[in-house]
């Protein structure tokens, strides 16, 4: 493998929409996605009121790479080798000798499974994205009140928590007004979507007419797309992409084959007959990566066209696209913005009437170190018996240099640059910071430890 990645060498290039291509107000969304879930859990299932009541500041609970042991009703986050660092039952931290008490100095039970990437089981749910993350926090809630009230040993909320994500999210919902959460994006874009730079506008057809095929590949309905998509890039949108591909409800568009998961066309937003092949370029609804890739061999007249995804969910895009189509991949990071050694100039300089329009309550946006659950991507492990603590990667920290070509805190921060611009691969050298771009947070630089990880 070379050194250096670059766009220039790449034949086809694909982006999934939400919190990529589309980025959101992350305060903003955050309390609406709790919001809606939360709605659903008191007025159908019967929860404690009380969580509908939500604490400017405790959006910190919110912090990727969680993962929730559903039966326990814990969160933890994990080391690379897959021990855990942190944990809290419902929202309370665990001190150190409570997690040595339960899980010990030994992987954690279900690590062998989650590091293979599968994030769903009845056993545990790995939290990788904004569109979950606030369901973190509202878990670690209910196992609160379920505590408080009943004193549970064993928790049975999950199946209701999946009720409510079916409920607000649902193919349908959009169309049908359904839920919290379509309705109020709707009526309020604005409040909840942040237009998509000029910058990326003109690289992305920098990228058309050097002969790029672009994709955009999305788990979102169509009608939503559509939305989101006439907000961020305006109403002539279907013009940046040669292919568009929605519902396409990933990861299982890397993993499943053709006669699983065949591609569909849509009249009305409303899915059709299955396709037997994918011949010519359009706007497609499911599907699957292997007959994708046959129609990029005959649009590129290449027997292995190069492909690279750009994505922000590990799981949903960028560990699948790597391991099943061995693809490129650039990891949208933004947790890369809440480090401040890291943020370009412009993406500082939203107007300030813009900035303090939503923030009434002054919710945190996730992407900031949380001071619960510390950086996303080192921790520091206490000594046993008076030896000195040590600093380990995270767990998804390793994801990143494992399954990423590079790693960029949002589109924009790449936009001015050539298209031959050479990019440092993470596998390059030994180094798990040579893929960050434009520099690595500084919880991995060497000197930083101390600013971050307080």
């Amino acid at each position: 493998m070379q050194q250096h990645f670059s766009l220039a060498d790449c034949d086809v290039v694909g982006f999934d929409l939400d919190h990529t291509l589309c980025r959101y107000h992350l305060p903003q969304s955050a309390r609406l996605i709790y919001d809606s879930f939360a709605q659903y859990l008191v007025t159908e299932k019967g929860y404690d009121e009380d969580l509908l009541i939500l604490a400017p500041d405790s959006l910190d609970f919110c912090c990727k790479g969680l993962v929730l042991d559903i039966e326990e009703g814990n969160f933890v986050k994990l080391a690379e080798d897959g021990t855990v660092l942190r944990a809290s039952h419902g929202t309370k931290s665990m001190t150190f000798e409570e997690i040595l008490e339960i899980y010990g100095r030994r992987e954690w039970k279900h690590f062998n499974t989650v590091s293979g990437m599968v994030s769903r089981t009845a056993k545990y749910y790995l939290y990788d994205n904004y569109f979950d993350l606030p369901g973190a926090l509202l878990c670690a809630r209910v196992v609160d009140s379920l505590d408080q009230h009943d004193g549970q040993k064993k928790y049975d909320f999950w199946k209701d928590m999946v009720a409510a994500i079916q409920h607000n999210y649902k193919i349908s919902a959009f169309k049908e007004d359904c839920g919290t959460y379509f309705p109020e994006v709707k009526n309020h874009p604005d409040k909840y979507l942040q237009r998509c730079p000029e910058s990326v506008k003109k690289w992305l057809k920098q990228l058309k007419n050097a002969g790029k095929i672009l994709l955009l590949i999305t788990s979102s309905h169509s009608d939503y797309c559509r939305l989101l998509c006439e907000h961020v890039l305006g109403n002539d949108f279907e013009e940046y992409f040669d292919i568009l591909i929605t519902n396409a409800l990933k990861p299982g568009f890397f993993s499943h084959t053709p006669n699983q998961r065949p591609f569909r066309t849509l009249e009305n937003d409303e899915e059709q007959e299955a396709l037997l092949s994918l011949d010519k370029p359009g706007w497609y609804s499911q599907g699957n990566s292997i007959q994708l890739f046959d129609l990029l061999k005959k649009m590129t007249g290449k027997l292995d066209p190069k492909v690279v995804y750009f994505g922000d969910s590990m799981h949903s895009d960028i560990f699948p696209a790597r391991h099943y189509s061995n693809w490129e991949t650039v990891f949208i990071l933004e947790e890369l913005l809440g480090d401040k050694a890291t943020v370009p100039a412009k993406a500082e300089s939203e107007p300030l009437e813009k900035k303090g329009k939503y923030e009434g309550d002054q919710l945190k946006a996730p992407y900031f170190v949380s001071k619960q659950w510390g950086s996303f991507f080192m921790d520091r492990v206490p000594g046993l018996e008076n030896a000195e603590e040590t600093l380990v990667h995270t767990w998804s920290c390793k994801c990143i240099s494992t399954y990423s070509t590079i790693a960029i805190p949002s589109l924009e921060a790449i936009a001015d640059l050539p298209l031959d611009y050479r990019f440092t691969r993470f596998s390059s050298n030994s180094s798990a910071t040579a893929g960050y771009y434009p520099s690595p947070p500084r919880a991995l630089l060497p000197n930083e430890e101390s600013v971050t990880m307080k």
